[in-house]
């Protein structure tokens, strides 16, 4: 089996596929090709990408390593780069954000950090709404909850960069330039945000429409790809698609009609267009540039210059090897809840507790009790990230530790509220006196928002 027979039998049936023309014989070559390959793909399970014949198989068909295995590839890969990356501590990027302008001060500064600087140690100090420096040394875990605060505020709709489909999945916002002039140094400066958090291990509440997530992939959208867009567009444009009356009736030309903002503005899709009346013989024509329009065209120059940030810190080889929905699990996580027993045997104890403490399994049962929003509040507030690592608690570095907090013996320490240190994913837990005691500090501590000033 050689490379140019795996590439060309895999890369005809995914373009028959997009096109629609896939047949049975084609799918038997494609099963025959994966059948010959099952051998050699035994060797992939602990595979790093590199000058080896797996990577080919890998590059030219991913979908044959699993998931997880692929990710330990993707992981190490981020390693690799992080490592060579020539930052000492004195060297760190550090910055002062004001809560209260989180993405214009960050934008202010950090969208001026060349490509080098980016992938190197990033530091964050808060400012309060008093203009005071909120307490808290950033190792790491102040970094995380800007990150996760910042993406929340950017990827907003209400800031008008991004729109949501009906499924309220994100895609960039066609008529961004009419509210912020400065919309494509902003998209660029989101791709190098989105691009930072994959590149430092941090999963981020971003769920991004399918056909926006082809663009990482720097994929061309097809017809097929609107229903993840606009599912209404699409049913519509089947209908004309099977329309068996004559469609010049319909009265249709080659134009479509932008609304952005209650602003109507007609373009056409083909020079002259406005002139040039769909019929039975160019209505495939017209569908396509309509999906096309809605796709690519209209949203290009955002998605170009968000690409370019994005490729800064994450290479298009990298996620080559992932489907649209894998990426969205690569930025956000899974989408179930919080893995309360997995956190549970991956957490080290200090200062007087042990796993069989009496307060240490009342803790426990106090966090399996809580609703998953609350779950995540608690993840959050010790890590400073709402979410756990892609492939499960033994990769959270350093692993959670939960440290007996105060004097022994000194009965004020019980009535304390619980603190942490996210740089060290430490929780500072008082000997509570009962189960409910601790489920109400808990909760407050983790509800209170007060920034780093609690930790």
């Amino acid at each position: 089996m050689s490379r140019l027979e795996l590439g060309l039998g895999y890369l005809n049936f995914s373009h028959s596929c997009k096109t629609g023309t896939a047949d049975y014989h084609s799918l038997l070559q494609v099963i025959s090709i994966l059948k010959k390959l099952r051998a050699k793909i035994l060797c992939l399970k602990y595979a790093i990408l590199g000058n080896t014949r797996a990577s080919e198989i890998i590059k030219l068909a991913p979908f044959l390593a699993p998931f997880t295995s692929r990710v330990k590839i993707f992981t190490s890969q981020l390693t690799c780069s992080r490592q060579s990356t020539s930052h000492s501590a004195l060297t760190r990027q550090r910055f002062k954000i004001r809560r209260s302008r989180l993405l214009e001060d960050a934008f202010d500064q950090l969208s001026l950090l060349s490509e080098e600087d980016l992938k190197g140690p990033i530091r964050v100090s808060f400012i309060n709404e008093h203009g005071e420096e909120e307490v808290g040394i950033d190792g790491g875990g102040i970094f995380k909850d800007f990150m996760e605060n910042i993406t929340r505020a950017a990827f907003d709709v209400q800031y008008g960069l991004f729109k949501e489909t009906a499924d309220h999945l994100l895609y960039p916002n066609p008529g961004s330039g009419l509210v912020h002039e400065l919309h494509l140094q902003y998209f660029h400066f989101l791709g190098s945000l989105l691009g930072k958090a994959m590149y430092e291990g941090i999963l981020v509440d971003l769920p991004f429409a399918t056909f926006f997530l082809s663009k990482l992939k720097q994929k061309y959208n097809f017809l097929n790809d609107l229903p993840s867009l606009d599912p209404e567009l699409y049913r519509h444009l089947l209908f004309l698609k099977h329309y068996n009356g004559d469609i010049s009736e319909l009265e249709l030309y080659f134009v479509i009609v932008n609304n952005e903002y209650g602003e109507q503005c007609e373009e056409e899709l083909l020079p002259g267009g406005r002139h040039m009346r769909v019929t039975n013989d160019n209505v495939i024509t017209f569908i396509h540039l309509v999906a096309n329009h809605r796709l690519n065209y209209q949203i290009r120059a955002q998605s170009t210059h968000f690409l370019r940030g994005f490729q800064q810190l994450i290479p298009k080889d990298w996620i080559d090897m992932f489907n649209e929905h894998e990426i969205q699990v690569l930025i956000s996580g899974s989408l179930e809840s919080l893995d309360i027993d997995d956190l549970r045997s991956n957490t080290n104890y200090s200062a007087g507790y042990h796993p069989d403490h009496e307060l240490i399994e009342m803790f426990w049962e106090v966090l399996k009790s809580l609703s998953s929003d609350n779950q995540k509040k608690f993840l959050k507030f010790v890590t400073g990230c709402s979410r756990g690592p892609l492939l499960g608690f033994q990769y959270l570095e350093p692993k959670f530790c939960i440290q007996r907090a105060g004097v022994p013996g000194l009965e004020e320490h019980a009535d304390r509220l619980p603190t942490s240190a996210t740089c060290m994913n430490l929780l500072k837990l008082p000997p509570y006196k009962s189960k409910e005691q601790m489920q109400t500090k808990l909760l407050y501590a983790i509800n209170s928002e007060a920034g780093f000033d609690l930790s």
